[in-house]
């Protein structure tokens, strides 16, 4: 363990960042999960009603650092071609 008072400082910024980087990696995961559940139930108006939250979620996640841009965009990309690939609600 640290001795020294700017260890230990560092110490606690580590863990409170860690915390909540593994909330918001979470909060992903379970956005996708729900999105991914929409498309499998064939259910056009969930999977784009649950996507229009993720999006953002996942961007913000990218712009604080906690997910790198290009993975963000990658899911991104890739949840919107599994909901786009649904026949759209008449």
């Amino acid at each position: 363990m640290a001795t020294h008072d700017s260890a230990l400082k560092r110490a606690r910024q580590s863990d409170k960042r860690r915390q909540r980087n593994v909330s918001v990696k979470s909060t992903l995961k379970t956005f996708t999960k729900k999105v991914l559940q929409a498309v499998e139930s064939k259910n056009p108006e969930e999977a784009r009603k649950v996507l229009a939250r993720a999006i953002p979620a996942l961007q913000k996640a990218s712009a604080k650092k906690v997910i790198h841009k290009r993975t963000a965009a990658r899911k991104i990309s890739r949840l919107t071609k599994k909901v786009n690939t649904l026949p759209s609600p008449v």
